[in-house]
């Protein structure tokens, strides 16, 4: 007798890189790099020494705060989804 791929009793199995603990992670820990970051842009205000490197603090704050969008995006979605 063949398998049935979809039947209507079964609920979808989420993977555990779809869990709330694997968007939650990585939010906790990029929120953590962009004050690092933030802290990086003024530290380079301040010091005249320091404001040929201020790319580095402002592509942190970029990168980290469009992951943490995207993983907010996607858990909001999953509830939403569910």
């Amino acid at each position: 007798m063949p398998f049935d791929k979809s039947p209507v009793f079964r609920k979808p199995v989420f993977s555990w890189y779809h869990s709330k603990a694997a968007y939650g992670i990585p939010i906790a820990v990029m929120l953590i790099v962009f004050m690092f970051g933030m802290a990086g842009i003024a530290v380079s205000r301040e010091n005249d020494q320091y404001s040929a490197f201020i790319w580095i603090p402002v592509l942190l704050v970029i990168l980290s705060g469009a992951l943490i969008l995207t993983a907010t995006l996607r858990l909001i979605r999953r509830y939403i989804s569910k």
